[in-house]
């Protein structure tokens, strides 16, 4: 029987080994998932107590057109109630929760923004289309600053899209079109965060914990502290066939050898790699080391130009970190504060960004609970920066180097709530800071062949899953993207004849771009 093995353990590879026994056919006890960390589910990961602060990477969305995501988790069965799967309780899990967007941008003054305009100027506009319009082949290597002049990245659209996004101006050209062109249909509501769906509880608890007990089910193994050094090849330039797997496990060496009709998937690079959490009274500690998977792939990727260029991705720390801060409380003073100043319900609005945070903060307040078996009482909320370098506006230094203390601090100091509510909130909250390298290292400035295909011509066992392999027009970073690749790569591989779902392309239709337009146009 043949037999596959998978580097990584993300949401590519929990998706891609869903594939190799739904579609495939494969036996789940022929399927070998490899993870180096001590925990599975990558960027998905989630975890702390209520007594320590709960760290948290961040959130996913979903949307309609996430048709990938939507089929993988349709058959995934809750870990609460069988009868219902993942898909079903994050869409019903929204259908009470509505969305307010009321505050959604916060100036320096403290006042609540107009989001209805878009705040673009002429200029802006013509950008704007002229991006939209532009073939991708001619945004080769550009940024999205060579797009755009300096006025727009003031403008309400650009403090809306970066921060649900997590762009930055130097990020690639390439990656700002393809999401403009793919979440074209969400831009009228876009302030309201109307179309996106969360997830009921953070996304492990959500999306990881049922794939990986639905895996163990079928009989998967997943092996952690497991790191793939290198792949060995079949001699030969016309084809690529993976002959050897090179793994150091418990401190020991081993070599796995792949008979000619199994199956070798790769997650190359990883934008949860080296994330540091600090705690209430430290800062995260510096970036140290990069993991095995970006290892891995350098290694792969010498003298063979179809594999990409991981440098593009992984040597630009200053561009691709964010840092995010999770608060734990059993005071509902914050909450309540934030409530009444947005005018919308706790929980039912998106994320608030303070457009005069020099740190770009954005504050987010989930529906409780945010873990599950969370106890009874117990509130957390989140938040991240797009610009932990600088230094901030109330703490004169840079959020990497602040405790969650000192993050608490900075971000009160936006806010106009009571002194007395603001040392009711310090008093009750545990901040746990988590310092992100590599977080938006997937949208970093890039050429056309700097992420290797699915699966690379001439490839006979060997693909690429996640969000460093390349998909014609969808966007890196979510987790459509990350099915997607899974569900490609076992298609092609398996010669099953049956591709993923097209990637939707509400931009074609009418009605979308004359929506579209009128938004643009909004003053």
């Amino acid at each position: 029987m043949a037999k596959a093995y998978l580097v990584g353990s993300g949401i590519a590879a929990l998706a891609a080994a869903t594939f190799l026994i739904r579609d495939g056919g494969f036996d789940g006890a022929d399927i070998h998932l490899f993870e180096e960390q001590r925990n599975i589910g990558g960027s998905g990961d989630a975890g702390g107590t209520a007594a320590t602060g709960h760290p948290l990477l961040g959130g996913r969305m979903f949307e309609s057109g996430f048709r990938c995501a939507h089929d993988l988790l349709s058959g995934i069965p809750t870990l609460d109630d069988p009868s219902v799967s993942v898909i079903e309780d994050i869409l019903s899990g929204d259908e009470d929760s509505g969305r307010g967007g009321i505050a959604r941008l916060v100036d320096g003054d403290g006042k609540i923004a107009d989001t209805r305009s878009t705040g673009f100027s002429e200029r802006d506009r013509l950008e704007l289309i002229r991006c939209l319009a532009t073939p991708e082949g001619h945004l080769d290597g550009k940024r999205i600053t060579d797009c755009f002049g300096e006025h727009f990245f003031t403008t309400n659209f650009w403090f809306l899209w970066c921060t649900t996004f997590a762009f930055q101006p130097w990020h690639s050209a390439i990656e700002f079109r393809r999401c403009l062109r793919r979440f074209l249909p969400l831009l009228p509501e876009f302030a309201a965060m109307s179309g996106i769906h969360r997830a009921r509880c953070n996304q492990y608890d959500s999306i990881v914990r049922p794939l990986a007990a639905w895996l163990r089910e079928k009989g998967v193994t997943v092996r952690t502290g497991a790191h793939v050094t290198d792949l060995g090849f079949a001699p030969g330039r016309r084809s690529t066939r993976v002959e050897r797997i090179h793994l150091s496990h418990s401190g020991r060496d081993e070599r796995i050898e792949v008979a000619p009709e199994d199956l070798v998937l790769v997650t190359n690079g990883a934008i949860d790699d080296a994330v540091s959490l600090g705690s209430h009274h430290c800062a995260p500690p510096p970036h140290a080391h990069r993991s095995d998977a970006w290892l891995l792939w350098h290694r792969l990727s010498r003298g063979r130009e179809d594999f990409g260029d991981p440098a593009a991705f992984d040597k630009h720390v200053k561009e691709s970190r964010c840092e995010s801060f999770t608060v734990t409380t059993r005071d509902s003073a914050f909450l309540d504060a934030l409530e009444k100043f947005s005018g919308g319900e706790t929980g039912r609005g998106g994320p608030m960004t303070l457009t005069g945070s020099n740190w770009l903060l954005t504050i987010a307040a989930p529906r409780r609970p945010v873990h599950r078996g969370q106890p009874e009482g117990v509130r957390v909320w989140w938040g991240y920066a797009l610009h932990p370098g600088r230094a901030g506006n109330h703490t004169p230094k840079p959020m990497t180097m602040c405790s969650g203390r000192e993050i608490l601090d900075e971000v009160l100091h936006h806010l106009p709530f009571d002194e007395t509510v603001a040392d009711r909130i310090r008093t009750a909250s545990t901040v746990v800071p988590c310092l992100m390298p590599y977080v938006t290292s997937q949208f970093l400035a890039r050429r056309r062949d700097d992420r290797p295909e699915v699966v690379p011509e001439g490839s006979v066992n060997l693909a690429f899953i996640g969000p460093f392999a390349d998909v014609p027009d969808d966007v890196a970073g979510t987790v459509e993207y990350s099915v997607r690749t899974a569900w490609t790569a076992v298609a092609r591989l398996l010669d099953l004849g049956e591709p993923p779902p097209a990637v939707l392309a509400g931009r074609h239709h009418p009605r979308v771009l004359a929506a579209a337009w009128e938004t643009v146009h909004r003053r």
